[in-house]
């Protein structure tokens, strides 16, 4: 998931400018090309990117980054946002009725899924530049 959400936000990066190359993005994220490969394949399955070929080839989101958010990424990559298994899938777990942790996970694992939801590539990408521009104004003696 780390490495899947900083590939999309290098890629949000670029949003517009054309495809990225594989190589390129690895690089900038000290991601392996096979293992960012595989992250790349995945999101391009759930629709997230896409793949162009040929000498001007390489990957690009397939929408703005405004209209992808981090919940469908995470989804994307990890197949759920909930903490704990018996939150997603009722019948995992013959105490679930009755079980007071059931509770707890359920409300965490809400309150993160609503976190990621409001959070899009585009936010990213604005608190990204945001960040880097305060650590590059900041003088240290």
């Amino acid at each position: 998931m780390r490495y899947g959400t900083r590939a999309m936000l290098d890629l949000a990066n670029f949003y517009g400018r054309g495809p990225v190359l594989l190589r390129d993005i690895a690089k900038r994220q000290e991601i392996s090309i096979k293992y960012l490969d595989r992250i790349l394949s995945t999101l391009k399955a759930a629709g997230l990117v896409k793949a162009l070929r040929g000498a001007k080839g390489g990957y690009e989101l397939n929408r703005n980054p405004s209209k992808i958010t981090l919940a469908q990424i995470v989804k994307a990559l990890d197949g759920r946002t909930e903490l704990v298994e018996c939150v997603g899938n009722r019948d995992y777990c013959k105490r679930i009725n009755f079980c007071i942790m059931n509770d707890i996970w359920s409300q965490l694992s809400n309150a993160i899924e609503a976190m990621l939801d409001s959070k899009t590539l585009e936010d990213l990408v604005n608190s990204d530049k945001n960040k880097r521009n305060l650590a590059d104004s900041m003088y240290f003696i």
